[in-house]
């Protein structure tokens, strides 16, 4: 076809009649037109090597000064790997085979840009050469085609200055003129710029498309089949914008700046860049929905791989470490907390290791008891078989953003662990989080899970067992528990083991004991006024010990100043009292974990009464040493001891004061009887489907409260009641 001379005239009707284009054209008519040229013959061309050298050669070709166009994040990184690659012969023979359709469709461009063809029509006779490729190869091609022009005009722009040949050569094409009026020219710069970026944009949409596994999304699925349908209509516009940009750039070198100043406006590159950007949106929402039911799928072979791995035997416990820490070896997961330094999942190979498990809320209270356990089980292990090491797996919300508070929260709370340490929570993966939730129940509440040498679980959650009985669990497995819990009896060591010596010293004196609690300060007052009148009067060694309450930390203090300061007994501090009320809850937790909760036990059923009582108001156990004579209500306690001078005080000399005090208390009990009351919040984990009431033994009814906070970040927390 022959090619008359570019007029400035010409090159001003051609710009109009594709602006008209541009704006009036139906992309269907167009479309039936391109898809007529498309004639795919099956050959399959990995396009991101080209498509990461085109991305360098346009991210370079810029204009020094104030530069539009950033590259890309990595594209230097892509460039390294590429120069790697380069020296595989796979990647030599592709470009070879490709560099002749590259230069072509090169000289197809800068001529026809100068021929008198509207933008439509240089595009068709584009996809016309490239009509046995696929879409992306078309695109990729036409890009580095592209990037060849427009790379060379910007590299004699870049060092014509300091190279004869160059300037030589930036003669020819007029661009020490266009340099020196590159300031007017800015505009038209950064409209190119724009276009430029818009147009790799959708490429790498387009190619990644391309790489969506068919075994995971298959073209039946609404986002793939919708992302594929507009696949054609993409490539198509953005062609059309390789087309617009090396029209600009041929303006420039071939009728001088004058006439683009005068005559070229940024119009037609800005209504380009706005549709191919539009286009780019709605194939990255059908991209992103693509890959988010990838990732869904992934995660579900991943926990199903996981779940296997868990139920399977094993040699040693380094599989289900590395499944449920770290896979890799690239660096050392774990922190030592008594060397302070990081070390290999090795040193856990072949041990008993319990793994704990909880968010950055973990209470002082919780790791104060922890540590002084763990400490103990370092002085008292003497057999390489009794020994155990614990693993700290902080589990976060991965969908929050990591903060610089959440990550001094985390290093606060690593810096006081003596034992292992994950390094840090991001190590441990969704799919492993999610398994911790679903399989072993974490909520928010720490749990213990222990595993053998071999890996096996062992013990769901040991924490109970640890708040119970210490080390001495070890090695924390359900037969264990079983035969820890039928050597237990009901008596005051049971409650208060490991936390006052003094008790224990009283306990072996013969002394009675009262352990009391609660909020209300007016029955306190009264209860303990007359425990001391009482004790007088009968003439018995009488201590008398505050507990306080497992939730109203606020009051309690109130309450424990003025227990010290009127000399109503011995006040515990708030450490003892938190592992008071823990221990009680896990001895309720450990029989729910043993299925236990409701077999005939009276054992738990006075430990089921004192959690309940330390719901509704106060309570008092009253002991002389290790036996429990009375565990009480206040509603039943303080009476009994109020009608002491009128009624029961005459049975003192004959009965003693044990079973006097029992048989007046069980009198007042058997005409009120408060039935009980349990709260289990839903971060607790294992909840029981049903309870009976110690005090009646009939099944409780259940109750599902919902509470939430008022602000808009707060989750719904659920609460089962009985």
């Amino acid at each position: 076809m022959a090619m008359s001379k570019m007029t400035p005239g010409s090159m001003q009707q051609l710009i109009k009649g594709d602006r008209s284009m541009l704006m009036s054209s139906d992309d269907n008519v167009l479309m039936k037109q391109i898809q007529g040229t498309h004639n795919p013959d099956g050959r399959e061309i990995d396009v991101k090597p080209i498509l990461d050298i085109v991305e360098d050669i346009l991210s370079r070709s810029t204009i020094q000064v104030e530069t539009s166009i950033v590259p890309r994040k990595g594209v230097q990184g892509h460039m390294e790997t590429l120069e790697e690659k380069g020296q595989q012969a796979g990647v030599i023979n592709m470009l070879e085979a490709l560099s002749f359709i590259i230069d072509r469709l090169s000289s197809e461009i800068a001529y026809k840009c100068l021929g008198g063809m509207d933008g439509h029509q240089i595009t068709v006779s584009l996809f016309t050469v490239l009509s046995n490729y696929s879409w992306e190869a078309k695109l990729v091609l036409a890009l580095a085609a592209f990037a060849l022009n427009y790379g060379e005009f910007w590299l004699l722009a870049q060092i014509y200055t300091s190279n004869q040949l160059a300037k030589s050569m930036a003669l020819l094409k007029q661009l020490p003129v266009i340099m020196e009026h590159s300031g007017p020219l800015k505009s038209r710069f950064d409209a190119l710029n724009t276009l430029i970026k818009a147009m790799l944009d959708l490429t790498r949409c387009i190619v990644q498309l391309k790489d969506i596994p068919s075994s995971y999304v298959t073209q039946e699925v609404p986002a793939l089949s919708a992302a594929i349908a507009t696949i054609p209509t993409a490539v198509y516009w953005t062609v059309r914008g390789i087309v617009a940009c090396a029209t600009q750039i041929t303006s420039l070198t071939s009728m001088g700046f004058e006439f683009v100043t005068s005559a070229t406006e940024a119009w037609e590159l800005s209504t380009l860049a706005h549709k191919i950007n539009s286009i780019h949106d709605h194939l990255k929402k059908q991209l992103e929905l693509c890959f988010q039911l990838i990732e869904e799928k992934r995660s579900l072979e991943a926990y199903e791989t996981l779940v296997r791995l868990m139920e399977m035997i094993h040699l040693d416990n380094m599989k289900v470490l590395r499944a449920l820490i770290y896979a890799k070896d690239d660096l050392l997961p774990l922190f030592d907390g008594s060397a302070k330094r990081r070390v290999s999942l090795e040193v856990l190979r072949r041990k008993n290791v319990l793994l704990l498990i909880s968010d950055l809320d973990i209470s002082m209270d919780e790791l104060s008891i922890l540590e002084q356990i763990y400490n103990d089980s370092r002085h008292q292990g003497t057999r390489l078989d009794h020994l155990y090491e614990m693993v700290w797996i902080p589990v976060v919300d991965r969908s929050v953003q990591w903060t610089d508070p959440m990550q001094k929260q985390f290093e606060s709370l690593q810096s006081t662990m003596p034992w292992y340490t994950v390094h840090h929570p991001s190590l441990i993966d969704r799919v492993v989080i999610r398994f911790i939730r679903e399989k072993w129940h974490f909520r928010n509440k720490p749990i213990l899970v222990v595993l053998d040498p071999q890996g096996k679980v062992v013990s769901p959650n040991a924490i109970h067992m640890m708040w119970i009985w210490g080390s001495n669990a070890f090695p924390f497995t359900s037969a264990r528990e079983e035969a820890l819990w039928r050597e237990e009896i009901w008596k005051l060591e049971l409650l208060v083991n490991g936390i006052d010596q003094t008790i224990l010293n009283w306990v072996r004196d013969g002394k009675y004991i009262f352990l009391y609690g609660g909020d209300d300060l007016e029955w306190i007052r009264r209860f303990t006024t007359r425990a001391t009148a009482v004790a007088r009067d009968a003439r018995i060694p009488l201590e008398m010990v505050y507990v306080g309450n497992s939730s109203k930390r606020e009051q309690v203090r109130r309450v424990i100043q003025t227990v010290n300061n009127d000399k109503m007994g011995v006040a515990w501090q708030e450490p003892m009292i938190w592992f008071f009320w823990t221990r009680l809850e896990s001895m309720l937790f450990s029989k729910i974990q043993l299925g236990r909760v409701d077999d005939y036990d009276p054992m738990m059923q006075e430990i089921k009464k004192l959690l309940s009582y330390d719901k509704s108001g106060g309570w008092a156990v009253l002991c002389r040493g290790s036996e429990v004579v009375v565990n009480g209500h206040g509603t039943t306690v303080l009476p009994t001891l109020v009608e002491y001078e009128d009624i029961w005080k005459i049975n003192v000399a004959t009965n003693g004061f044990d079973k006097s005090f029992k048989d007046h208390h069980d009198k007042l009990h058997g005409i009120t009887h408060p039935c009980c009351r349990f709260e289990f919040p839903s971060v607790a984990g294992r909840i029981p489907e049903s309870m009976k009431c110690p005090e009646c033994l009939r099944v409780m009814e259940k109750h599902i409260t919902f509470i939430c906070c008022h602000d808009d970040s707060a989750t719904t927390n659920t609460n089962v009641l009985y």
